[in-house]
Order: structure tokens, then sequence, then C-alpha cells
């Protein structure tokens, strides 16, 4: 991968690294601004919970998201982005440009996956 592609996709993940946070930070307040609000009605309390539940779920996810975006910039600085974590070839642009997060090559990826189903029936 030449400097100009690792600089693309240093600037691709750094942006959204910082979407995430930024969105992350509105999520948080405005939960902290909801829980001053209380309604006496036992349905909207519980509609109020289960959207609070998705809403965490969702900051969660996005979390290990960006601990997933930090590990692959730090690859970048390392010169070992975009070769998969398995079997040491590179992974394909256009499967980076798709998912700058990715670790494996597609190939990799099926093969963790199929796995993952068959343990899964088991």
């Amino acid at each position: 991968m030449c400097a100009k592609q690792k600089a693309y996709f240093k600037k691709k993940l750094t942006e959204w690294k910082n979407e995430i946070i930024k969105s992350n930070n509105k999520s948080l307040y405005f939960n902290e601004i909801d829980h001053e609000i209380s309604s006496a009605d036992v349905i909207d309390q519980a509609s109020s919970q289960t959207e609070k539940n998705v809403e965490m779920r969702t900051v969660n996810r996005q979390r290990k998201l960006l601990s997933k975006i930090e590990k692959a910039i730090k690859k970048i600085e390392d010169n070992t982005y975009g070769y998969c974590e398995e079997t040491g070839e590179p992974i394909g642009i256009k499967r980076l440009l798709a998912r700058p997060i990715a670790s494996l090559s597609i190939e990799a990826q099926e093969k963790h996956e199929k796995n993952e189903k068959i343990f899964a029936d088991i």
C-alpha cells in the first residue's frame, strides 16, 4: 500500500472516529437530561426505559468500534495495515474501502464465519 493510500485511510478512520465520539457524547448528554424527566404513566416509563437500553447498546457497540478504529490507525502507523491477520496476505482495496477496519481477507473472514456457524449449531 502506497503512502497516499495510507494517508487516505488514516484520514477516513480518524474522521469516522471523531463522528462516533461526537455522537456518543450527544447521546450520553441527552441521556442525562432524560433521567431528570419522569412520567407517572407506567407505559411511558417502560417505553422510555426500552429506548434508553437501545441507546446504551448502541453506545457500547460504538465503543467497541472505536477500539477497532484505533487498532486500524495503529496498524497504518506501523505499516501492517491492509494485511490479513490470519494469512498475512494483502486485504483488497475494495474490501478496505467498504470496511476500513477489516483485519481479515474475504477468504479468511468467510472461513471464520463458517466455523462460527458450525460451532453455534453444536
